[in-house]
């Protein structure tokens, strides 16, 4: 899910990250709707334990950043929802929150690959063709 809603950017430093800052940018779940590319994830062998996650909040925020979920904000949603948290799944729910913050920020590279593996569609490569045929100013066959 962090891959999905990060917003790719250009490597710091760059030429085309210093004209990047007047561009607003999608993040990469927001592209997809656009270019009418289906989101498929991995398979999800415990939805109730992502469906805790989302609705704990994922991530808390940190003023300018994010961090995982703490012990209080787990603790304090068992006691809001009325649900006993096994200690195996409390932890587990913090361990995903920070691998969520880490990949979070991994997924900031607009070279940063989705973390499962999955055979691209035809949509996905027209949408890639597209893109690239405008960012080179290909497309006329007059050769």
């Amino acid at each position: 899910m962090a891959w999905l809603n990060a917003t790719p950017k250009p490597p710091a430093g760059s030429k085309r990250a210093a004209e990047d800052r007047q561009v607003s940018r999608l993040s990469r779940i927001d592209q997809m709707k656009k270019d009418k590319v289906p989101i498929r994830m991995p398979p999800n062998p415990a939805p109730h334990i992502t469906g805790w996650l989302i609705a704990m909040g994922i991530v808390q925020p940190t003023g300018m950043s994010i961090a995982a979920l703490g012990w209080a904000e787990i603790n304090g949603w068992q006691q809001s929802m009325g649900i006993r948290l096994a200690p195996w799944e409390a932890n587990l729910l913090r361990n995903l929150s920070s691998a969520y913050v880490t990949e979070t920020r991994r997924a900031e590279s607009e070279h940063c690959s989705a973390p499962w593996q999955v055979k691209a569609t035809q949509s996905e490569i027209d949408a890639e063709v597209a893109r690239l045929e405008l960012l080179l100013g290909g497309g006329d066959d007059d050769g």
